[in-house]
């Protein structure tokens, strides 16, 4: 596999990506191209890029996986902010660096993401019209996840301690940076925890099967107030109208992404839209797993194909 390493500007500070390329890459020619967008505590070269965005180079395509601002390698201090709205914005800079690259047709722009990625690139595509088609993979809403509790209480509980720590921090505090999964699956489940997607996420990040070093699956606590108030699909009604094709399994978890994909489907603009539903799997299955991840890109390469063809 042809890769390289590449940073592109944001609003002031560089953000860290990886292109991959097809295996008879020309630099004379002109690609389609795909922008691909990582999990909410991941990085680059986790499942956005070492699987989909890997296949969808092996497919011809040319496609771009980077760190979200604050994580991995891009800049951004503090570390570990997840921000919807500087993630979305991301994809514009990272749009801004692709079309001045003489092997990208700026007219054939693309963008998937995974879990929270997914539903990012849904969000972004309402505003970026230089995007063309929209894969999610197992899309969750990253504001309906932390209302439903994921943050650790109901949403005003949470924004009265977010509110008093970054008071806290404001007046030299320590910064505080919570992991959003247990150690290991074994300490998940003696603490009590029973949901799939949590003990299938501490599976994949914690364990050789996905750790990387820049999927640290940490987040501010202080900045979380900021996707309390976020919707992904916020004006899907009126401005989702690019093709999508939103990939779930059938294996509900408390992630959400299953009733995500449902609920993105039903209220997207969209003239062309599909819901593709793996029988069997998870939302972790689809991360890295062989025969969901074949059957998720059996639909998503001649997807692309055809809207970005």
């Amino acid at each position: 596999m042809n890769t390289k390493k590449v940073t592109f500007k944001n609003i002031a500070w560089d953000n860290a990506g990886i292109i991959y390329f097809p295996t008879d890459f020309d630099q004379q020619k002109k690609y389609p191209t795909i922008v691909s967008l990582h999990p909410i505590g991941s990085c680059k070269e986790q499942t956005a890029g070492n699987v989909y965005g890997k296949a969808l180079a092996d497919a011809g395509f040319v496609v771009l996986a980077f760190d979200a601002s604050f994580q991995g390698e891009s800049g951004g201090i503090p570390r570990y902010i997840e921000n919807p709205y500087q993630r979305t914005d991301d994809v514009r800079y990272a749009i801004d660096y692709l079309e001045n690259l003489p092997y990208v047709a700026a007219d054939k722009i693309g963008v998937l993401g995974v879990c929270g990625g997914g539903a990012y690139a849904l969000n972004i595509a309402m505003t970026e019209r230089r995007i063309k088609a929209v894969v999610s993979i197992t899309g969750v809403n990253f504001g309906r996840l932390l209302r439903d509790g994921f943050a650790g209480g109901s949403p005003l509980e949470v924004l009265n301690q977010v509110a008093a720590q970054r008071s806290a921090e404001a007046k030299d505090g320590d910064l505080l940076t919570i992991n959003m999964l247990p150690e290991s699956v074994e300490a998940g489940k003696a603490a009590g925890i029973t949901d799939i997607d949590v003990l299938e996420a501490t599976d994949y990040y914690k364990t050789s099967r996905g750790q990387a070093v820049g999927g640290a699956t940490s987040a501010v606590y202080s900045r979380l107030g900021i996707g309390m108030g976020w919707d992904a699909f916020y004006l899907a009604e009126t401005l989702l109208t690019q093709p999508i094709l939103v990939v779930i399994g059938d294996k509900p978890g408390g992630f959400g992404a299953f009733r995500d994909g449902y609920e993105i489907v039903r209220r997207a603009a969209s003239a062309k839209k599909e819901l593709l539903v793996i029988k069997d799997y998870s939302h972790y299955d689809l991360y890295d797993q062989a025969e969901p991840v074949q059957q998720a890109l059996e639909k998503v390469i001649p997807f692309f194909n055809e809207n970005l063809g």
